[in-house]
């Protein structure tokens, strides 16, 4: 009889973290006038009622499968967005700070938004030259991405032969996704909110599984 050779299906390799990273969910709009609260320089807004209702759409979408561990940031969002699947499946996140969003400096607050959306000088600049340092007082990318590749090597060796749910923000997501495909530094930027990207960490090496996954949304 001759042998047959099918098609693999992946696995993770022996030792490997699963990290799913989960955006949060729509956060409250900026205003003009009316910061955030701040948490340690980061705007530190609630969730809108989108943003509700995404978190519960990943609650339903994950909630039948195996987690072992799950983590948000220090901002609220992540925690809110986290609550319904923390409940459901009756896990208590840990906090990861180096987890926490971009800091924009003199922007962070809501302001980051609405210059954005103006398309200011500075923003346009850093698009270009793909350098969150552009915006003033604002964190480098160089920076971000050494505290992001940080915290998820930190998970990781917590967290051998396990799946994680980590929920984060768009930008560690995007700075996630440019370390582990060695992708220039703006190349995953606008995961959708409450989006799912995939990744496995084995001995400090990154495989990326799955980007901005909205199947659920």
């Amino acid at each position: 009889m001759t042998r047959e050779y099918h098609q693999t299906v992946y696995t993770p390799p022996a030792g490997a973290a699963e990290l799913l990273l989960i955006r949060h969910g729509q956060s409250a709009a900026a205003v003009p006038g009316q910061n955030f609260p701040m948490v340690d320089g980061h705007g530190d807004p609630e969730l809108h009622p989108n943003g509700h209702a995404q978190a519960q759409a990943v609650c339903d979408r994950l909630k039948d499968r195996s987690f072992q561990a799950m983590y948000v940031t220090t901002l609220r969002r992540t925690h809110q967005t986290a609550a319904p699947l923390a409940a459901a499946l009756g896990l208590t996140p840990s906090v990861e700070p180096d987890l926490r969003e971009v800091c924009l400096g003199d922007w962070d607050g809501g302001e980051y938004r609405i210059r954005a959306a103006n398309h200011d000088p500075a923003w346009l600049r850093a698009k270009e030259r793909q350098e969150w340092g552009e915006l003033p007082n604002a964190e480098t990318t160089t920076s971000l991405h050494s505290r992001v590749r940080r915290g998820l090597l930190r998970i990781a060796g917590a967290h051998p032969d396990q799946r994680v749910a980590v929920f984060v923000h768009g930008g560690v997501i995007g700075a996630a996704m440019a370390i582990a495909s060695g992708s220039e530094p703006f190349a995953f930027h606008g995961a959708a909110n409450g989006s799912i990207s995939h990744l496995v960490i084995q001995n400090g090496q990154f495989t990326i599984r799955g980007f901005n996954d909205c199947s659920h949304l």
